[in-house]
């Protein structure tokens, strides 16, 4: 097992350390996380493989980092986290990666990465800029950023609130961050378009609603049998983009860009 690499990493309320192990447990079942697996594995093997290694800023609990570690068994695998919770959980799932506990906003790397992924991550985090610029320094020439964002202020919700985001993103404006920290663009679709209306049913829910608002109970709702048919509907939805269908909307957007 390899050990937990530690920096001065200064903690922000960017999101709630008592959620790791509620997510560990749900994300092996719940659709949400398991598509979103299958797109980040589609589009590494697309537009990043072969190479040599890969680090996921804001890793968590590992549940990509385990995906990665199924689909590319040859791959070095490195995974970072601010919170030491999230560390403990990913090490177990992935005892084979090298884990570290860094802020994005002032990694001490450069130069030492081919492939760098950031899934729903840069919204937790105030000065997205900064990290964008951090992940082209700790990239080395000519890599890749694979990275998906919440999309869609329209959808701003307490489940936004309730995750400690800074913002939802809108595709101009995360395409023109990307080209300040000097990247360039190789592909961009929506995700979960299929599910957009269902999405803005829970958030008008969610408005009107006088129930304090606990996403852990979305998640465990969307586990099984419901869970099941709309990660079949994720798959179509997934294949249309593997075909080269890029859709305009949906609640999560994905972008892959490289370093120039």
């Amino acid at each position: 097992m390899k050990s937990i690499a530690h920096s001065d990493a200064n903690v922000s309320v960017g999101f709630d350390p008592n959620y790791f192990a509620q997510l560990a447990k749900l994300e092996p079942y719940n659709f949400w996380f398991r598509a979103r697996n299958k797109l980040i594995t589609w589009a590494f093997s697309r537009y990043c493989y072969p190479v040599d290694n890969f680090l996921e800023i804001g890793c968590g609990t590992g549940f990509v980092l385990s995906a990665m570690s199924k689909s590319f068994p040859l791959l070095k695998l490195f995974g970072s986290e601010l919170y030491a919770e999230g560390l403990a959980f990913a090490q177990q799932r992935v005892p084979q990666a090298t884990l570290l506990q860094l802020d994005a906003t002032a990694m001490p790397h450069e130069s030492e990465f081919d492939v760098i992924g950031a899934f729903d991550v840069l919204e937790h985090i105030e000065d997205d800029v900064e990290v964008l610029c951090q992940i082209k320094k700790a990239l080395r020439s000519g890599g890749t950023l694979i990275m998906t964002v919440p999309q869609h202020q329209f959808l701003w919700s307490r489940s936004d609130e309730f995750a400690h985001h800074f913002r939802r993103y809108e595709a101009g404006d995360l395409i023109n961050k990307l080209r300040q920290a000097g990247f360039c663009k190789i592909r961009q679709t929506s995700f979960y378009s299929s599910l957009l209306p269902l999405m803005l049913a829970s958030r008008i829910w969610q408005h009107f609603s006088p129930k304090e608002y606990n996403v852990m109970s979305e998640l465990k709702i969307t586990s099984g049998i419901v869970g099941f048919f709309l990660e079949r509907i994720l798959d179509l939805e997934l294949l249309m983009i593997r075909l080269g269908i890029s859709f305009p909307f949906g609640g999560t957007l994905l972008v892959v860009a490289k370093a120039i």
